[in-house]
């Protein structure tokens, strides 16, 4: 899952499971595992769903239709697929961490 770290805790933890829902097909198996990775705002959010649409990896965009977010991109859930071949689309994205929520990389 890849979140935007400027969401409150609460909203953030809602979009996580909206995220993981909507991304699963319910049928893993137990070698998979999920990670929460974080980018700073929407348009980094957006910047990276434009990237795995065009290399072909296949995501969920979480969209939150209510006021104040007015349909703004919440989170990205990244359907099941080889850790090889989505390493290199995550490498570089932190793991979420509250330091990460404030905008430090660290």
């Amino acid at each position: 899952m890849i979140v935007r770290a400027d969401l409150p805790l609460g909203v953030l933890a809602a979009q996580l499971v909206h995220a993981a829902g909507e991304s699963s097909p319910g049928n893993l198996p137990p070698s998979a595992y999920a990670i929460v990775l974080a980018v700073p705002d929407e348009s980094a959010l957006t910047r990276l769903a434009v990237r795995l649409g065009a290399t072909g990896v296949r995501f969920k965009a979480i969209r939150e239709p209510d006021v104040p977010w007015n349909n703004a991109l919440m989170a990205i859930g990244v359907l099941p697929a080889l850790r090889s071949e989505l390493r290199r689309h995550f490498a570089n994205l932190p793991l979420l961490r509250e330091s990460s929520r404030r905008g430090s990389s660290t």
